[in-house]
């Protein structure tokens, strides 16, 4: 029953692997026949080549103002953080010359990726004075400028509405946030301005700048909890923390719009915008007085929402803005030479594998070679599908990590078939060997994918560049080894295991018992055992105690009587002749 129970559950797992690989080599062929995608991997800046941008820096409302290192380096790791985050793999962000940063992408990129890099990304908070949809206001429900005052008293603060003059509110009731090209005034930061939000559906007339996006020491996102702390909402909010100048300043702020929130929630005025390139990310309101510096801001955020506006908040305040100065194609830096090169070196060493499989392991060597091609073409439909979804690139170094791990995955198959060796040495049948090897082998393949997984992530997120290309490879493939040796190696051997061919060890089957130097009672180490030493017999002796001597007949008793009464043996003498006899025997 055990037995069969087994068989049963390695059928199932060769039809789960099956089935996963049915469906991503069917996601690789929809996606190429229906929207264009290629049925390769996409390859890196230095296989394929790219576009390369030299982005001329300049400080934000400082004519001629030079740009100092530290802005430099700053500018270059948000530039960084901004492409990965867009889902560009392996691109090059470096500084030339101390004074421009050069940019190069592998492929061509979009116009959303040209726009990403070059955003000068100056993020300000400013006061919300009014709000409403991103239409037009009709002509019949706009004010009469003509009666608005011309020049308004000095505002006291940024929610005073005398920052609203007649020219601001024309613009603000005429602005089409949704029109093609029809965009709000450039903000200055020191007077009130209309803007339209990211997506287009709302428009705001705000005061002047009271924080800038340099003020921000982090934020991130995280759920709500509820006022005591200690569950969650089940919404999505976003956390900031403002540095210890800018603290104070929060602390006053909030406590002016929450005045203006506690007499009526609905005044746009108790709002607060955070603006990134003149377009407003959210509007908050105010709801409490936040005295330490960390607000949350909460709304009907997605998950995905949350995590946008906290890596808009915390990689934003970039004070410099950017222009294209150059833009050329580039070459491969090491071209389809190298990778040629590559998948050859790749291809000699599957031979090799192959070849010592195959002398070391007769016909059961096929399942080595059977069980690294479903590992590749498990690894390469991976690649294929996360180059579509995340844009990953495969590098020369990640080449170099799939060239590794063909000998990392031979050697879950040489731990395999060896337990199942030490198993038919010991004198078991096939399919116990199998099924006792595999317990054994289990652990030792688990605790060394355990170190390659480890190993990988720790390069990865601590490596820059093509070295993440190499982790990258070498994680995915020892994943890949994890789902061949559970779901299609070891299910495949338990199968065998009951052929007539492999369950009876044949000839030149490579589980062939008398092949491998075994007897039924080998005892290890090279040492055999006199079948009449075993245990078993050994454990009878001990109990039963020591065989008696046969009777004698009645010849040998007188024979026996006869030479007691001449003298010539002691009486005891047939017992001791009968025991020197078993002794001898």
């Amino acid at each position: 029953m055990a037995r069969t129970q087994r068989t049963v559950g390695a059928r199932k797992s060769l039809i789960l692997l099956v089935a996963i690989i049915a469906v991503m080599i069917g996601a690789i062929g929809l996606s190429a026949t229906k929207f264009g995608q290629p049925w390769t991997p996409k390859l890196a800046l230095d296989l394929s080549g790219g576009t390369q941008m030299i982005l001329s820096p300049q400080v934000s409302g400082s004519e001629g103002e030079a740009i100092s290192s530290d802005q430099l380096d700053q500018a270059v790791e948000i530039i960084r953080q901004r492409v990965d985050g867009a889902g560009v793999s392996e691109a090059e962000v470096t500084t030339q010359s101390g004074s421009n940063v050069v940019v190069s992408l592998p492929g061509i990129p979009d116009q959303e990726t040209r726009d990403l890099i070059q955003a000068s990304a100056q993020m300000t908070f400013r006061s919300v004075l009014l709000e409403g949809e991103g239409t037009p206001v009709p002509e019949d429900a706009r004010q009469d400028y003509s009666q608005m005052d011309a020049d308004p008293p000095e505002p006291a603060s940024g929610s005073d509405p005398n920052w609203i003059t007649p020219d601001l509110q024309e613009q603000y009731d005429a602005l089409d946030c949704g029109a093609e090209g029809d965009d709000a005034q450039e903000a200055d930061s020191d007077a009130a301005a209309v803007a339209c939000s990211a997506d287009g559906t709302m428009k705001y007339l705000l005061g002047p700048v009271e924080l800038a996006g340099s003020d921000i020491s982090d934020a991130s996102y995280s759920q709500v909890r509820s006022g005591n702390g200690t569950t969650t909402t089940g919404q999505w909010g976003v956390n900031i923390q403002f540095n210890d100048d800018a603290t104070e300043t929060f602390r006053q702020i909030t406590e002016r719009l929450y005045g203006i929130y506690g007499m009526n929630q609905e005044d746009p005025k108790a709002a607060f915008a955070i603006m990134l390139d003149d377009e407003v990310l959210s509007a908050p309101r105010a709801e409490a007085v936040v005295a330490n510096g960390q607000p949350q801001i909460t709304g009907n955020f997605t998950e995905d929402q949350a995590r946008t506006l906290s890596e808009q908040l915390k990689y934003g305040a970039l004070p410099i803005s950017f222009t294209i100065q150059s833009e050329q194609q580039i070459s491969a830096t090491l071209g389809t030479d190298q990778l040629e090169m590559g998948i050859i070196a790749g291809l000699i060493g599957l031979l090799l594998v192959c070849l010592y499989s195959l002398f070391q392991y007769r016909v059961l060597g096929l399942v080595t070679i059977a069980s690294l091609l479903i590992a590749g073409v498990i690894s390469l439909a991976a690649i294929v599908l996360l180059g579509w979804g995340v844009n990953y690139r495969l590098s020369l170094a990640g080449v170099a990590g799939l060239i590794i791990s063909i000998g990392q995955t031979a050697d879950s198959f040489i731990v395999y078939f060896e337990r199942i060796r030490d198993g038919l040495r010991d004198g078991r049948g096939v399919p116990s060997a199998v099924d006792h090897g595999w317990l054994r082998a289990r652990r030792t393949i688990l605790a060394s994918k355990a170190v390659n997984l480890l190993a990988a992530v720790v390069l990865y997120f601590v490596a820059v560049g093509n070295v993440r290309g190499f982790a990258f490879t070498l994680g995915l493939t020892a994943i890949a080894d994890l789902i061949v040796i559970f779901w299609f190696t070891h299910p495949l051997m338990v199968l065998l295991s009951r052929t007539r061919y492999f369950g009876q060890g044949r000839r030149h089957s490579g589980l062939d018992a008398a092949s491998l130097g075994a007897v039924p009672l080998y005892r290890g180490a090279g040492r055999l055992r006199d079948p009449e030493d075993s245990p078993r017999l050994r454990r009878a002796a001990e109990v039963e105690g020591p065989e008696p001597p046969d009777p004698m007949t009645i010849a040998e008793r007188r024979r026996a009587e006869a030479r007691r009464r001449a003298g010539d043996e002691p009486s005891e003498s047939r017992e001791s002749e009968s025991s020197e006899g078993a002794s001898n025997v």
